[in-house]
């Protein structure tokens, strides 16, 4: 099947377009305008049509369109995406989160080693002079796991409520999308109205039919649907397979005489 894009029509937004063609060939029972359909036109050569016509369907609604895609590109342009002026405090907060869960556990694994190596020596007999160095340093892990685990749930709570000040421009940012659907949906019915319905109606008018209304009329800007046999006749009184002609070519001799008659 061989379609053309309009010039004007996006890649990206041609399933859109091709997805509302199918939903009006899909539903042309439901509308009275298009109750015609299957009768002197079926719903695919009425496809095939409208897709050959794809750059003046969607010419129709030309303004909207142009609004759609300004909102959308305005939507894509990096300047204009706040957040990432937030990204590098996120990265900076999560390092100090990774830091405040791994010193508490760090701490605590050094407590428990000096302090059971601590005790363990002090049970032998005679007790060696670094023991009590062993269980000094055990107590001072102790208190910098503690230490640690203050530090670490004053860091969350500053991430929290960091992250829930975030919230609320995210909020901000996602009620920006709903001005995008918004055109997108303005865009649509234009191409409805103004497009698809209009060169439907036209499509299933009989122009031979003089009690047609006007306007259902097909214009000039449906293309035309199926082929017409070229005319294979010949004129009358001619021959349809003329046979070129071929003359001998002449092969008389001169004329020779005796050898006292020269020739002429």
């Amino acid at each position: 099947m061989h379609m053309t894009s309009a010039p004007h029509l996006l890649t990206e937004d041609r399933p859109e377009f091709l997805r509302l063609l199918d939903e009006v060939l899909r539903t042309a029972s439901e509308r009275p305008d298009l109750a015609s359909v299957g009768e002197r036109l079926n719903a695919e050569q009425l496809r095939t049509m409208a897709l050959n016509a794809t750059g003046i369907l969607t010419t129709a609604a030309a303004p909207e369109y142009e609004h759609f895609v300004k909102v959308r590109e305005d939507l894509r342009d990096p300047a204009r995406q706040e957040p990432r002026v937030t990204d590098d405090g996120t990265g900076g907060a999560g390092a100090s989160a990774v830091v405040a869960v791994l010193a508490p556990v760090l701490s605590f694994t050094a407590m428990l080693i000096f302090l059971l190596v601590g005790y363990f020596l002090k049970l032998l007999d005679p007790e060696p002079a670094f023991a009590r160095t062993m269980l000094t340093a055990g107590w001072l892990f102790g208190g910098l796991t503690v230490i640690a685990i203050l530090v670490a749930a004053v860091g969350l709570l500053v991430t929290a409520v960091r992250n829930s000040s975030t919230e609320v421009v995210a909020e901000d940012l996602d009620a920006v999308p709903e001005e995008l659907a918004r055109a997108r949906e303005a865009w649509l019915n234009a191409l409805l109205e103004r497009g698809v319905l209009p060169f439907l109606r036209d499509a299933l008018a009989d122009p031979r039919d003089p009690a047609a209304p006007s306007s259902y009329r097909p214009s000039g800007r449906m293309p035309s649907l199926g082929y017409t046999r070229p005319d294979f006749t010949s004129p009358a009184g001619e021959d349809p397979t003329p046979r070129p002609s071929y003359t001998s070519p002449d092969f008389t001799s001169p004329d020779f005489g005796g050898p006292d008659r020269r020739p002429d």
